[in-house]
């Protein structure tokens, strides 16, 4: 008996021990987690009388990071519909107020230079260099855009537009021969990638190392935001290693361009750059050129291949806007000439050409040459063409599936595709490639009744304000027709619509992407059918670029003969 009581007594102490424990550590967190949203409301402006923004810092030091990284865009949605459209919170070991809405978001993007300013983190200052123009503040960022102006110029643009088509041309045919599913999101980089490098740059470079080049530049953007810390195997190391060896490999071109006496025939970005620099008085060394050429790649890779990957997406998910688009190509002459192939019995496939009435060629005239493309099936195809390049054939052709991609596309072209840019709007309406950007406040100032204290980051949000705003009218849904003539949902207010910010930081290639955007949409509704691979849609990532999880795999193949009659037809 008495061992029996002692043996009770024990385990009552155990427990009471355990329990206290566990009390004294709830405690010490709260007492801690106090103390931690203490210290950062002692750091509000005193000599300015408007609160901090509601918000939570969450723990010490980490902040409300882990809630972020877990619950990604559901973290934003929570806390601003429990705190509103201005909140304070603590993630990557900064506080940072959290900023939605079209009005906020103006004061904001108007404000760079004097309210705020732009600052990457200094492992992305260390890799892209210091002349590059997201790097640069003040006068010099002014004089650096300047300078760029000229490379997305009206005249640059309408030359980099038959080969950038010819680019897109040869990766979508790539796509439709393909036996299996393609994974668009890293599909659509690599074509970003070889339209950065062969149309901007101006680069000549075999298949082989242009992949080999695109795999170096994926290695310094998986590093661009590492720790600033330059030892071995560092993350920082590796940024360095490709950036260096991508400076190496434009050295060669660069330093001939640079010989050159400057004519006024331009090729690419290089050329329109050295010309500009020239131009504003300045005059641009190698080290600047290789780091803006870097930095020319970086600002069209991810973002317009992100852009790309979700027009798919919505083109897949919504058939019948891919149908009005194809109608509007063909009702402006832009489907192009098309040769169907039929087999005959000597095992070799004959060219059937439709007649294009005169109309529907646009503005070319039949030409009186002959051009011949010799298939990879071993016949040999003469065929007359209209004026520009001439079709090339894919490399493997199946009956009644091969298409000749014919008028070349122009901006004037282009412009008259109304629908299709409703379309680009409302991909990056809902889908924004980047959810938002960062300042830091250089000073104390007013945003929606509350104090933003100098020092501390802004975040402000694209995606949200895109998704909240009242102009739209079920916004939740896709639809392009809210950009068109009758409603122009867009037009409500200049910073409803923000995807490619805002400001005198606005993206400065904008013009291009969205180009680029809509020669791909051309090049597919003129060339392929496609569908969805998987069972179903993919979630997206919205962190730190817009991506699908797991990847969109999706079948594509050649448009076959009934198909494109039927599209005709409904006109």
């Amino acid at each position: 008996m008495p061992k029996m009581f002692l043996l009770e007594v024990s385990y009552f102490m155990v427990l009471s021990t355990a329990f206290t424990s566990i009390i004294s550590v709830l405690l010490l967190l709260a007492v801690s987690r106090q103390l931690w949203s203490f210290r950062w409301r002692m750091t509000k402006d005193r000599t300015c009388k408007l609160p901090l923004p509601n918000g939570s810092m969450g723990w010490p030091l980490f902040g409300e990071t882990f809630h972020w990284l877990l619950q990604g865009s559901s973290f934003h949605i929570s806390r601003r519909e429990k705190y509103g459209n201005v909140f304070r919170t603590h993630v990557l070991g900064k506080p940072v107020i959290r900023v939605t809405g079209a009005e906020n978001i103006r004061k904001i993007l108007l404000g760079e230079h004097n309210l705020v300013s732009t600052q990457w983190p200094q492992s992305t200052r260390i890799i892209l260099g210091a002349n590059t123009l997201v790097n640069s503040i003040g006068d010099l960022h002014k004089q650096k855009r300047k300078i760029l102006a000229k490379v997305f110029s009206h005249a640059a643009l309408e030359t980099y537009i038959p080969r950038i088509q010819s680019v897109v041309r040869t990766e979508v045919e790539s796509w439709c021969v393909n036996q299996g599913s393609i994974n668009v999101y890293p599909s659509a980089k690599a074509l970003t990638f070889r339209i950065a490098v062969r149309v901007l740059l101006g680069l000549s470079v075999e298949d082989d190392y242009l992949d080999y080049l695109s795999k170096t530049f994926e290695q310094l953007m998986e590093n661009l935001f590492s720790l600033p810390l330059d030892v071995p195997f560092s993350g920082l190391r590796k940024g360095i290693k490709a950036r260096d060896i991508l400076h190496e490999c434009m050295e060669k071109t660069i330093a001939e361009k640079l010989k050159q006496s400057q004519s006024k025939e331009y090729s690419d970005a290089l050329d329109y750059m050295l010309s500009s620099a020239k131009e504003n008085g300045n005059e641009l060394n190698i080290k600047e050129l290789k780091e803006s050429a870097v930095e020319l790649i970086f600002a069209a890779y991810s973002t317009t291949a992100s852009a790309s990957t979700s027009l798919i997406l919505q083109l897949t998910r919504h058939p019948s806007v891919a149908e009005k688009a194809k109608q509007e190509l063909v009702s402006q002459g832009l489907n192009g000439h098309r040769a169907h192939f039929k087999s005959c019995k000597d095992g070799n496939s004959l060219p059937i050409f439709p007649e294009a009435s005169a109309e529907k060629r646009g503005t070319h005239e039949e030409s009186n040459s002959t051009t011949k493309t010799k298939p990879q099936k071993g016949f040999e195809l003469t065929h007359h063409t209209t004026s520009g390049p001439p079709c090339t054939m894919p490399a493997t052709v199946e009956e009644g599936h091969y298409s000749c991609h014919q008028p070349y596309l122009s901006l004037e072209k282009l412009s008259q595709l109304h629908y299709l840019d409703c379309v680009v709007k409302e991909v990056l309406r809902t889908l924004p490639p980047v959810s938002g950007g960062y300042r830091t406040a250089l000073q104390t100032f007013e945003l929606d009744g509350y104090q933003i204290p100098k020092g501390w980051s802004v975040m402000y949000s694209i995606r949200d304000t895109h998704e909240t705003a009242a102009v739209y009218q079920s916004p939740e849904l896709f639809d392009p027709d809210r950009f068109g003539t009758e409603r122009e949902e867009g037009k409500a207010g200049r910073f409803n619509f923000i995807p490619f910010g805002g400001g005198i930081r606005s993206c400065i290639g904008r013009k291009l992407a969205q180009i680029i955007l809509k020669i791909i949409v051309v090049e597919l509704l003129n060339t392929a059918r496609w569908e969805l691979a998987t069972p179903t849609y993919p979630k997206m990532q919205t962190v730190p670029i817009v991506h699908p999880v797991n990847g969109l795999h999706v079948c594509f193949n050649y448009l076959n003969s009934h198909e494109e009659s039927n599209v005709s037809q409904k006109l």
